[in-house]
């Protein structure tokens, strides 16, 4: 039995006259007719009564009808379906993130994105970065907020933002009451930092920030969460590098002063699949994309939808 065969008997069974029903079918008597026994045979039922006069539907055809009804519009609602996740209007977007993406703007793209699909369901899952590179690759992810542009060759990458390191100081420490500091003024104090195993991104670049400018940070707290960091900081627990848009975060006793001359900064990347992007996914970097720019967020370099220069070549672990 095939779909033809259904629209064929469902048309028939409501014109009852094959002319017409022909009609409506775009076809001829003959093939019309050659579909109806096909069906009557794969059946073995007879569906119609018909002669040079009338066509009328036999006990079976009647009760075969309203099957027929149902299989149709199931086909037509599956159909559907699968035009609407194709074209990106339902679904499922998993979308993987590291914790700072909280504070980069996020927020406000899943809210602008779930206006524009009302009938996506999201999934975030906080991860670090080598996590989501590897939850890609498996196809548990259709899109990566990351912290580094070093992806194995079957991902595609491409930097979304880029912001400053600044300053998270207790409120009532000496150095809060400077409207700007440079790097060294941190030497000797107490650090807050990302641990190395669940950020080595951060730790690293902390560490190459301090050392550029002639000491190694004194390390006394790690931590896993940037809110982590704030909290510590705000109870005056040390000193800690954050980026920018951490000020954010709003936590009382922490203030957040601009380093002079560090020239280190933070960046994030949009990383997917690159043989078989999701088309939720493309959605999504598409929306972002065109979100209003804040301080320390450019546009895009280059749009995040296929064809992209690759700006970065598998590496080891990330956070």
């Amino acid at each position: 039995m095939e779909f033809r065969h259904l629209r064929c008997f469902v048309v028939l069974a409501e014109e009852l006259h094959f002319g017409r029903a022909a009609r409506r079918l775009a076809m001829t008597q003959p093939p019309l007719s050659l579909n109806i026994q096909q069906l009557e045979a794969t059946l073995g039922v007879r569906l119609f009564d018909r002669n040079s006069k009338s066509v009328q539907l036999t006990a079976a055809g009647a009760a075969f009808h309203r099957s027929a009804l149902a299989m149709l519009a199931q086909a037509e609602e599956a159909g559907r379906i699968v035009r609407e996740i194709a074209d990106g209007a339902v679904g499922q977007l998993r979308i993987g993130f590291v914790g700072s993406m909280l504070f980069r703007g996020m927020p406000q793209w899943l809210q602008a994105f779930q206006q524009q699909h009302p009938r996506v369901v999201i999934r975030l899952i906080e991860q670090n970065s080598q996590t989501q590179i590897d939850a890609l690759r498996r196809g548990e992810l259709d899109v990566g907020l990351i912290h580094t542009g070093q992806v194995p060759d079957d991902l595609q990458v491409t930097r979304i933002r880029t912001e400053p390191f600044v300053a998270c100081l207790p409120a009532g420490h000496r150095l809060a009451r400077r409207r700007r500091l440079p790097v060294a003024a941190l030497q000797g104090e107490p650090f807050i930092l990302f641990s190395r195993e669940v950020s080595p991104h951060y730790h690293t670049r902390i560490l190459a920030l301090c050392d550029a400018h002639g000491f190694q940070p004194n390390l006394r707290h790690e931590v896993r969460h940037w809110l982590s960091v704030v909290s510590l900081v705000a109870q005056g627990l040390g000193v800690a590098v954050v980026p920018r848009s951490v000020e954010r975060s709003g936590l009382a006793g922490a203030v957040f002063r601009p380093l002079l001359d560090a020239t280190q900064v933070t960046e994030v990347f949009a990383v997917w699949p690159a043989a078989q992007p999701s088309s939720l996914g493309t959605a999504f970097l598409a929306l972002a994309e065109t979100q209003e720019e804040t301080p320390g967020r450019p546009r895009f370099p280059h749009p995040p939808w296929g064809g992209l220069t690759r700006s970065g070549r598998s590496g080891g672990a990330h956070d």
